[in-house]
């Protein structure tokens, strides 16, 4: 049966070039959020091409609901970006992520 949605589309989406984050109080929030196992492999993930959380976590082995706690926080920390909305195949709306940066660069604030 054929939607009246459109399930998916190509997502022109180019991430920013780079990611500075200084390691000073507080700012420290980028590499909390990728000390986790699962938050690294979500990256890995989309790196290759925008996905649904339900595609990440086919792809990475866990629960949408541990996939959308590490897209929330790295969203927030901006690693990653909501890109687009795509439509199930009964309609419901699905959020779609890409990488937000190409590169994280680190310093350490003395």
């Amino acid at each position: 049966m054929m939607s009246a949605f459109p399930q998916r589309q190509h997502v022109d989406h180019t991430p920013s070039e780079q990611l500075d984050c200084t390691l000073d109080d507080g700012s420290d929030c980028v590499l909390r959020t990728l000390s986790s196992d699962t938050a690294r492999e979500i990256v890995r993930t989309i790196g290759d091409e925008p996905k649904p959380p339900s595609e990440i976590a086919d792809a990475v082995g866990t629960s949408i609901q541990n996939v959308q706690y590490h897209l929330d926080r790295l969203q927030n920390a901006g690693i990653v970006r909501h890109v687009d909305t795509w439509y199930s195949s009964r309609g419901c709306e699905m959020s779609v992520y890409a990488l937000g940066t190409e590169k994280l660069v680190v310093t350490i604030d003395a």
